[in-house]
């Protein structure tokens, strides 16, 4: 049986952080690849030459990438998170003595210098700059996506979306939903008033498309280089398909734009595979469309479907079944996005086939889309060996989406507002892209004495 120890304080002592942080600890591998300089250049017009100093906005920014590569999104948790942990001081650059900052800053410049200087932007594009030197985008391949994550909002609080929001309601998050109701990425994305509103985040969308109970919640839409699964761009939109496709449109302008990646092939689903977006990559962009077309024109009564007329591109007719041919007149319907090719009613009447053609019609009507070239295009690729490739390789989005909320416990926004959905979607892409940034780029060995 061994003597009680006394617990006796050292009059001297050496300890050093740098020892004590293992040299296989995510935060050292990721700490190569944080520098701040260039961030605090932009800051320092939103600070006062005079006064008290502040707290370093490195410190917060540090901070935050702990809070958002190890899953604490509580800024009130990730200080007494900081305040024990060696490694997260030594990231930190706290020392053993250095102050936590209370959790109240983070919020402060959150809604102040943070988002009037856009900052968050700013360290996710410094990061993925970082990722471009390194050799990690490869910049010929993207592919986009769109996941649902819910909002800080309870469904049961919910008002009916033909009443709107009470005349009483205030809140920050309402004069943001106010502020976006003509960007097409929240408000102005569709013109149907939405089943609920929800008082507390009214930029929310109500939303059922998880197929159980329907919930408030915010689209995350990421492009990313699939080469080795890099998010080359994020952007926050309503839980809505025409938004979603607005968002891919936005972050490929926005790569070309601030980093000259032009991809030469886009890879995305069905929500990506309508007439214009297809249009749009085909014709405006030059990228070659490894997206599954939306087309609902199959039918399910047993008649012959649009696949079931073939299309003579020199004399613009459809041919029937029956070998009969469908003209058009030129006028267009449907906004203008569509043509209508018309059998003859002598043809359909004296046709054997009629019955599985147009059995309730007079004549057989075929609509095409005057983006229907490009629509073939895409088809043309889904049915080659290329695109049955992308299809497995656009799976590299949905794995992030994954990580992203199984890892780093983005499941639920705790943020409110088109604001902080955008805050916490760039951070969590940040800390994405350095947690891939340590797992690709070995540490350097040391040199041997």
């Amino acid at each position: 049986m061994g003597h009680q120890q006394v617990e006796q304080a050292a009059l001297f002592y050496e300890f050093s952080l740098e020892r004590h942080v293992p040299a296989n600890h995510l935060l050292r591998s990721i700490d190569r690849f944080v520098e701040l300089g260039e961030l605090r250049r932009e800051l320092s017009a939103f600070y006062s030459r005079i006064g008290r100093p502040s707290i370093a906005p490195e410190l917060m920014i540090r901070m935050l990438l702990v809070g958002y590569c190890f899953g604490i999104r509580s800024e009130r948790r990730l200080c007494e998170e900081v305040h024990p942990n060696l490694a997260y001081r030594w990231f930190c650059r706290l020392g053993l003595d250095g102050d936590v900052p209370d959790h109240s800053t983070f919020s402060k410049n959150r809604h102040g210098r943070f988002r009037e200087s856009d900052l968050l932007r700013r360290l996710f594009e410094t990061i993925l700059r970082r990722c471009i030197n390194q050799g990690l985008v490869g910049g010929e391949d993207f592919a986009v996506d769109a996941s649902l994550i819910r909002a800080d909002a309870n469904r049961q609080n919910g008002v009916e979306g033909e009443k709107g929001l009470p005349p009483e309601a205030a809140s920050r998050a309402i004069d943001e939903y106010l502020a976006v109701l003509d960007d097409a990425a929240f408000g102005a994305a569709t013109e149907i008033v939405p089943k609920f509103i929800s008082p507390a985040d009214p930029a929310a969308r109500w939303t059922g498309a998880h197929g159980g109970q329907a919930f408030f919640a915010y689209s995350t839409n990421y492009l990313i280089d699939i080469e080795n699964a890099i998010i080359v761009d994020v952007e926050p939109t309503a839980a809505i398909r025409q938004a979603e496709v607005l968002a891919a449109r936005r972050m490929i302008e926005r790569t070309a734009k601030s980093f000259a990646l032009h991809p030469l092939r886009l890879l995305g689903d069905s929500a990506y595979g309508s007439a214009e977006m297809l249009n749009w990559l085909v014709d405006e962009q030059g990228i070659e469309p490894h997206v599954s077309v939306f087309d609902k024109s199959a039918r399910k009564d047993g008649t012959f479907s649009r696949e079931d007329f073939s299309f003579d591109q020199i004399k613009d007719v459809y041919i029937c079944p029956g070998g009969k041919s469908l003209t058009t007149t030129g006028t267009r319907v449907n906004d203008g996005d569509t043509l209508l090719y018309r059998a003859s009613k002598a043809d359909c009447d004296a046709c054997a086939l009629r019955p599985r053609c147009c059995p309730n019609t007079p004549a057989r009507k075929v609509p095409r889309s005057i983006y229907e070239h490009a629509r073939d295009k895409a088809r043309e690729i889904a049915m080659s060996w290329q695109g049955r490739t992308s299809r497995r390789l656009r799976k590299k989005v949905e794995m992030l989406f994954a990580h992203l909320k199984r890892i780093l416990k983005l499941d639920r926004l705790r943020l409110r507002g088109p604001n902080g959905a955008h805050d916490e979607f760039l951070l969590a892409a940040t800390a994405q892209n350095l947690r891939k940034l340590a797992k690709l780029i070995p540490m350097p060995q040391p040199t041997p004495a």
